[in-house]
């Protein structure tokens, strides 16, 4: 058996240009869409045409042309989506429904990976309004893909470092704080802080996989599951200085929702779940899942402190 072939969709975006490279390294012939609804959109265009230097193949295809869409699937077995899902940038999950469409009516994927990359929306039925809006909007994909028998494997990659671990979990910086730190509780919630590229790396490592097949993969790896006050420690010893800490309370964090902008609200609720409820973390992977970093233990994956050092 050869190497799959790979349609990244979404391929210009944040995980996406990830995928496209993993793919790359892999040695997975792969193919990028190309929208025509890109327009003047000139730092999309030369990062598509960056994929093509090396070694991807651009195929032009539109969500609005189902059509297009079904020819360029049918160029490939694998596709991977990597389509926007958060509020405070291009948010258009459902736009995949069009793409599960053309999926199915072309008959030859072996392999689907939706937009996921987050936490897994099957055990978020209970999520505050109005975040829970991502996770319904994902469990509407996958009820689609499995009712059209479509093989999939959907990918949990818990927090994303650029988001979560960079700036020690505080919202509304990107950056970590030098003096003084705010703590979710009391900041032993456990999370799991990812660096983008492993994502990438374990994604790519599952489309061939039987044992992946129709599962939900965790990217739990040990050594980066960690409390908020563990990050926390990395960074101090990284600069060798205390930070001063202050904390807020469930009740005070929920309280921080009111007169919000509804993006802002999203992220708030997502929070709460990951730092006070600790959603990553509060479960067992059940006999549907994998854990990546036990399936591929030969992925040298990014710890945190090595992670934070580029900020020091």
């Amino acid at each position: 058996m050869g190497k799959s072939k790979v349609l990244v969709v979404g391929g210009t975006g944040y995980i996406g240009r990830r995928i496209v490279k993993a793919s790359l390294e892999h040695g997975h012939e792969t193919y990028v869409l190309q929208r025509p609804e890109i327009g003047l959109d000139i730092e999309k265009l030369q990062i598509l045409l960056s994929f093509k230097k090396q070694g991807a193949i651009l195929v032009e295809a539109s969500f609005s042309d189902h059509h297009s869409l079904v020819d360029a699937v049918k160029l490939v077995d694998v596709v991977i989506c990597t389509m926007s899902g958060v509020h405070f940038r291009s948010h258009n999950l459902l736009t995949q429904l069009k793409l599960v469409e053309a999926i199915k009516d072309a008959g030859n994927i072996k392999r689907f990976l939706p937009s996921e990359f987050g936490m897994d929306p099957a055990l978020m039925g209970h999520a505050l309004e109005p975040g829970r809006v991502t996770f319904d909007e994902k469990m509407t994909v996958r009820k689609a893909i499995e009712e059209a028998n479509i093989p999939f494997t959907y990918i949990s990659a818990n927090c994303f470092a650029g988001y979560f671990a960079g700036n020690l979990s505080q919202m509304k910086t990107l950056l970590p704080p030098r003096d003084k730190v705010l703590l979710y509780g009391d900041g032993n919630v456990k999370a799991v802080y990812m660096d983008e590229d492993d994502v990438a790396t374990y994604t790519i490592k599952t489309i061939d996989d039987p044992r992946t097949l129709n599962k939900t993969v965790y990217l739990r790896p040990p050594e980066n599951i960690l409390t908020q006050r563990e990050l926390i420690q990395k960074w101090e010893e990284l600069i060798g200085k205390q930070l001063e800490k202050s904390t807020i309370s469930e009740q005070d964090f929920l309280s921080t929702l009111k007169g919000l902008d509804f993006a802002s609200q999203v992220g708030v609720g997502h929070f709460y779940h990951i730092f006070y409820e600790g959603c990553l973390t509060n479960f067992e992977i059940g006999q549907n899942g994998e854990e990546a970093s036990e399936l591929y233990p030969e992925v040298n994956y990014t710890r945190m402190d090595q992670y934070l050092k580029v900020y020091v």
